[in-house]
This record gives structure tokens, sequence and C-alpha cells, in this order.
């Protein structure tokens, strides 16, 4: 289906065609579907004009003007076109129908069906053009009514005007409605777009992992970039942007297709060989979109296709920054006046200490804060389930580089593009390029000490929650150096719980880093560093990158740049940002 019912919306039938029927002739109309009052009519639609298609040779051809009706023929559910003198022109079955909108006022509605008689399988379709946007939306709206009518898991409430479906999507389940309508609104402005599609070290990856693999998109269908044909799948009113942009390059319109939906929602005519989105939030996992990426793959992906990206890794290390830790500490100082126009407000400052710490902290940093070499946890889009993505539970293990502080855990991420030629990585490591997606720290409120070559463990639990994000669990450990550790010694802990969702914004560029105390640079940091710097090289600095986080604009950004590759695509509206708080 093209979209999922709002249960919350009432749907009105202006300009559409009533008519009473007995079911028993062949020239009635039906009677109400059952969740319907006795007194409403089935709705009959006028489309300016209907072109319908089929495998058969005795199906209907050319254009005329039709009326259609959703007939309610027992336990099934029809929709029949039926011209002036009520001839019917072809019939669907709405169990086995699905219906695409090509543009505000052309839709095209897809029959599969199979002949037990000659034993084989026959797909139909019409291509309807209604006179105002309103009508198509309108006649929508019923399709997807009465198409639950007919289904055995449709919940159908009985309203005023019409009826409501009360079946909602796997994404709706799980995200909440103020969350999804703040999402989809930023991303349908211009402004946000813009801010990703001029992230070039992500714009200029993607691109580059396209035209470096172009046997993989040549003669295929793609669902987001550049290729034979593209399905691009978008959710929020870019789409109309998208649309704009699309009629205006003339060499685009027969190859891409804009479908309005969410990816859990909408239905595609045919399997894409390329599913290629932009799904990663801050710390790669914030928004959600990869919960979306996983089930566009397991919906629309065919047996032997890729994904664009393939897999990605987040990294973490310990930290040390006492410029950081002194400046989120500082915050609370407010609340530490005893005579604040006659209050004191000294009560709350513990809350106000704790909920600074509370918040990751999103800026680019200079490397060499870093007090151990990286680890990194995989997660592999061909593979996984989504399921996996509601907890991700991290183990830590690090060897300190230098005697200091440790702040906290510093954390980034990078993406592998595993085409059949070239694999490219996009990487958003501290010292590389920075990118819109900056890096992410967890400042601990209790730092922990430590020296050269003691070991630093710990775990980071991830747990998903319906405002797209999640909360952070972040727990580090160290054995106290000295005398007697090695008959167990005292355990030096640190915990802190974190909210992805709202992070701190530091926005800065890495400041000039100061050694303090004890802290040298160590062979074991310089190793650290020589290996972000030689993973950026090699995979990223040979060509530019396109970046667009979640933009529906990418395919045609990417079907521009590269006009003589070939394929049909698919383009997952999962490739988005939102700044939930994520400026990604």
């Amino acid at each position: 289906m093209a979209s999922v019912v709002d249960a919350e919306r009432r749907f009105e039938f202006p300009n559409i065609l009533i008519s009473v029927h007995s079911p028993s002739s062949s020239a009635a109309c039906p009677p109400p579907p059952p969740s319907s009052s006795s007194s409403s009519s089935p709705p009959s639609f006028s489309p300016s004009s209907a072109s319908a298609s089929s495998s058969s040779s005795s199906s209907p051809s050319g254009k005329s003007e039709v009326v259609a009706r959703f007939i309610a023929d027992g336990d099934a559910i029809q929709l029949r076109f039926h011209q002036a003198n009520d001839d019917v022109v072809v019939e669907f079955d709405l169990g086995s129908s699905q219906i695409l909108a090509l543009s505000p006022t052309e839709s095209i509605c897809i029959d599969n069906f199979h002949s037990n008689k000659l034993k084989r399988s026959y797909s139909r379709a019409v291509t309807m053009t209604f006179r105002t946007e309103e009508e198509s939306q309108s006649f929508h709206q019923a399709f997807e009514q009465w198409k639950c009518v007919g289904s055995e898991s449709g919940a159908v409430s009985q309203l005023e005007k019409g009826f409501v479906s009360t079946n909602i999507s796997k994404f709706d389940e799980k995200i909440e409605s103020a969350s999804a309508k703040m999402y989809f609104h930023y991303y349908g402005q211009l402004l946000h777009q813009q801010n990703m599609l001029q992230d070039y070290v992500r714009t200029g990856t993607y691109y580059a992992a396209v035209i470096e693999n172009r046997v993989d998109f040549q003669d295929r269908i793609v669902v987001d970039a550049g290729a034979k044909h593209v399905y691009a799948i978008e959710a929020s009113d870019m789409v109309d942007y998208a649309r704009k942009l699309i009629s205006g390059n003339p060499l685009l319109e027969q190859r891409i297709t804009v479908v309005k939906g969410k990816v859990e929602e909408v239905e595609l005519p045919e399997k894409a060989d390329i599913l290629i989105s932009e799904p990663m939030g801050t710390l790669l996992v914030n928004e959600r979109m990869l919960e979306s990426y996983v089930i566009a793959r397991d919906r629309f992906l065919s047996s032997d296709g890729k994904m664009f990206p393939t897999l990605g890794r987040i990294h973490m290390a310990p930290f040390s920054d006492e410029y950081l830790y002194v400046e989120i500490a500082n915050k609370a100082l407010f609340w530490q006046q005893t005579n604040y126009y006659g209050v004191d407000l000294t009560p709350l400052y513990g809350s106000a200490f704790k909920g600074y710490f509370a918040q990751p902290v999103v800026d680019a940093f200079d490397p060499r804060l870093l007090v151990a070499p990286a680890v990194f946890h995989t997660l592999d889009f061909s593979r996984m389930k989504e399921e996996d993505l509601y907890e991700i539970d991290i183990p830590l293990h690090f060897v300190a580089s230098v005697g200091t502080r440790v702040h906290g855990l510093a954390c980034w991420f990078d993406v592998l593009f595993d085409g059949s030629s070239v694999q490219r990585w996009l990487t958003t490591a501290p010292g590389a390029p920075t990118t819109h997606w900056y890096q992410l720290r967890c400042v601990l409120s209790q730092p922990l000490y430590v020296m050269a070559g003691q070991e630093i463990t710990g775990q980071l639990h991830l747990v998903a929650h319906n405002a797209q994000s999640y909360t952070m669990h972040l727990t580090m450990t160290t054995k106290m150096w000295g005398a007697g550790a090695e008959q167990g010694g005292v355990i030096q802990m640190s915990s802190g719980k974190m909210d992805l969702k709202e992070p701190y914004y530091r926005m800065s560029q890495p400041q000039p880093y100061a050694w303090v105390q004890d802290q040298q640079p160590h062979q074991l940091m310089q190793s650290q560093c020589e290996q972000e710097t030689a993973l950026l090289s090699q995979d990223v600095s040979s060509s530019g990158v396109i970046s667009t986080q979640g933009s529906v604009l990418m395919p045609v950004v990417l079907s521009t740049l590269e006009q003589n590759v070939g394929g049909t695509a698919i383009v997952d509206e999962a490739a988005k940002q939102f700044p939930t708080n994520d400026h990604s």
C-alpha cells in the first residue's frame, strides 16, 4: 500500500458519485462495508482518464472516461472501473492489489493474480489521472479503507462520515507520534537538506561508492540512487521538492519514481538489486533509522542484492579532557546560589549537576585526547535482524597509554560500501575531515585515575526508546595501581546514564592540546592516530563523497552526476536524520 491510514483521521469523499445497488445484480452496487453505518453508501470516483495494461490480450487498452467503484461482494472487496454506460472496463481484487502515486494527480493500480485454469500468473495495471490532487488523495484513502475491510487483520471503527482503520505500522508501534511528526517536519525543509548535501565528505563518499562500482548499478533496480530505475521512498514533505527537482531535469523523469510513505508501509512493483540509503545518526544508531534500513532490506531487496552501506562500526576509546569536564561541571554552579532573588537554589544543585552530565557531548575533538587505542563494535546491515537494534551491548577493554585522569568514553563511527569493484569507507573519526555527525563523548561525573599500562574495562549498553533514540548506560572500571593490586586491590568504578536524543551540541573545532601532569605522547597513541589516518587516506580521500543523510534529494543528485549508470534503484526513506536532536 502507498500509505497506512492514520487511525485518527476521518475520511471525507468530495466530488464523488454515489449509487446504491443490490449485491445480487451484476449492475448493482454493493452494500457498505461492515463497519460503516447503514445510511452510508459506497464511494465512486471519477478519474479524468484511465489506461489499462495487462499481460492478457483480452485486457482493455487505451484511455477513456471511467468511474471507479469499490464493491463488497461477499467477503471479497473489488475495485471496478466502469464506463459511462456502466460497462465494466476492468476489475481488481483489493486483496492482491496495490496502489502507487506517480504524481499528485496520477496513480497506478497493480493487481497480481493466478489463473488455476491456465496455471499461470498475471499482472495488470491501470494508470489513473484525476482532475485534482484532492480527488487523488480521496481515492488513495478509500483504497486503503476498503482494503482493510477485506483483510482478516483489518480492524475498522465506525465514524460519522466514513470509517477508519486502527491498523498501525511497525514504525508507529515503536515510535511516539510527536517524535515522528517533528522528525518528518524537520526533514521536509530545504535548509536542512542543504546542510546534509553540503557535507562533502558524506556526499562525496556516496558518489564515489556508486561511480567506482558501476558494475553493481548497470541495468539494476535500485532503491535510492542512480541506476536503470530508482524508487525514492520518502515520508516527509520533501517528496514535493524532489518531484519538482526531477521535473526540472528531464533526463531523470523516466528513471526516478518518488513514492511517498514509510518503508514499513509502502509497496513496490518489483524487487530491487541495490538498496542505497543514509540511515546513520549520531553514534550511528540515533534516530533509529537503521531499523527501517533493515526492514527495507527484508521487504524490497532481492536475495542476491547489495546494500550501500553494507556494515557500520562504532569505535570507542577513553579520553582525558580537563577543559570539557570543568566546562560541564561549571554549568551547575548557578544552582549553588543561596540568595537568588531571595530563594536558596542549593537544594537543586545535585540534580542539576547530574543532569548536565547526562548529556552526551557532540563536537570535534583532538585525537590526542584519547588515552588508549580504540576498540570497535560491528553492525552488519546485510545480516542483522531489526530486533538486534533494540538493545546493543558493547563490552569495553582498554590498556591506558598514559597516566592521567579519564573523563569518559569517546565514540565515532564509520560505514563500509562493499562494492564489487571497490570497497570504500566513510569515517567520522577524530582527526579526519569533520562531518555533520562530528564525534560524541560520554562524560563521567566522577573521573577515573589511571597509570600507563593499566587496564580499563566496562560496558556500554544502549537501549532503544520510542523517541527515536537510545538511553546510554556507561560503566568504566579500573583496578587500583600499586602495592596489593595483584591480590585483588581496590576497584575504581564510575558510571553514568545519558540520553542520546538530548546531547550537548558543543560543535567546537578541536582545541589546542595542552599536555598536563605526567601525560606524554605515547607510542601506542601514535599508532592509534596512524591507524585512523591510514583508514581515512585509503578509503575516503581518493575521491569526493556525497553524504546526504536521509535526503530524498540524494538519488536526484547521484543520477544527475552519473547519467551512464543503468539499473533500478530504491531510495530508502530510512536515509534521513533528524534533530532528535541530531544535526545529521
